[in-house]
């Protein structure tokens, strides 16, 4: 199922172009748009304001896109990861993380992920299907905390640059004034380096944007990202000195941090040649262990001698807080948890 099938989803160009279709006029596209992004109404028969016969009409040719989740864990520290069925029969994730007066909520762009990240939990289950705006949204609409809402960070199941067509429509309808409404300083998207979709993606959108880079060194990158072969990491590093990041907009450099693997001082040096003149931040992650995997995160004092030694050379480092950890917060985990059960 795809878009197509729903209203939600659709930009207002989308629904000027159906309303002409179905012999409406042109401006209950944004009426339509209103109901939708605004009121968070998807059912046409509740459209009080359009005609009742043009009501009919779609709700005779559109199904119901949003659907709320299916499953939740909660963790001790507050996280909460929702689990979603898509239209497919695939299962995502999101992961609700609240924090003080910020509350930010993971969002999936695909089920399943085909870039085969060797610490990643998604990239065991390969690509089932990318997700249609619809069901990005709907990880965002459908959420209990909704309207608690300060964050969202494109950082859950799936490469987002892998589904460029459907990211870059929900990030449109999340940020224009016509949808959600959202600033674009509220939202973060990470990709693991889609070469041929960043410049479109720092083109079309003012979001802000992390990039997981794990490893400076191009042969041992690819050991653990196949994707470091295909769209090597200096090149997109290239790309985004291109780019002003020093107001509104800024980009950021994911780094788990594995013990032994990608913690040395030959990989802080290669850090700083790499990124030299792109002004950024690195963000450390412990790693977070997953079933069967051979990696270990560094103790504390290792990761707060990692951090220190980047900012002495000048990069802004900082450890982030990990979350969730007692309910499986990492991506994948918990789908790959229920698509186990449902095969047995």
């Amino acid at each position: 199922m795809t878009d197509t099938d729903h209203l939600y989803g659709r930009t207002p160009d989308s629904l000027a172009a159906l309303c002409g279709e179905l012999g409406m006029p042109r401006f209950a596209a944004r009426q339509i748009a209103r109901w939708l992004y605004v009121r968070h109404v998807e059912d046409p028969l509740c459209m009080s304001d359009i005609a009742a016969v043009h009501r009919t009409a779609l709700a005779a040719r559109f199904r119901p896109a949003l659907s709320a989740p299916i499953r939740v864990s909660e963790s001790v520290d507050g996280t909460k990861k929702y689990l979603f069925r898509t239209q497919q029969g695939a299962f995502i994730e999101s992961a609700y993380i609240p924090d003080g007066e910020r509350a930010t909520l993971c969002v999936s762009s695909q089920a399943g992920c085909r870039m085969g990240c060797r610490f990643c939990a998604t990239g065991r289950q390969g690509l089932q299907h990318s997700l249609s705006t619809a069901e990005i949204l709907n990880q965002i609409v459908s959420l209990p905390e909704r309207d608690k809402l300060t964050n969202l960070v494109f950082m859950g199941m799936g490469e987002p640059l892998d589904n460029p067509d459907n990211v870059l429509r929900a990030l449109e309808i999340i940020t224009a004034p016509w949808g959600f409404g959202w600033s674009p300083t509220r939202v973060t998207l990470s990709t693991a380096g889609v070469v041929p979709q960043l410049r479109r993606f720092l083109d079309t959108t003012k979001v802000h944007l992390a990039v997981s880079l794990h490893n400076p060194f191009s042969e041992e990158r690819a050991e653990i990202m196949p994707i470091e072969k295909a769209w090597p990491i200096a090149e997109a590093a290239a790309i985004l000195r291109d780019y002003d990041f020093t107001h509104q907009r800024r980009v950021s450099f994911e780094y788990i941090v594995m013990q032994g693997l990608n913690d040395s001082p030959r990989h802080i040096r290669e850090l700083c040649r790499l990124l030299d003149g792109i002004k950024c931040r690195i963000n450390l992650i412990r790693f977070h262990k997953i079933p069967g995997s051979p990696y270990f995160s560094p103790d504390d004092a290792a990761m707060i001698r990692f951090r220190d030694t980047l900012t002495a050379r000048g990069i802004q480092t900082t450890i982030r807080a990990s979350r969730g950890e007692d309910i499986q917060a990492a991506c994948g985990l918990l789908s790959t948890s229920e698509e186990t059960r449902g095969e047995k």
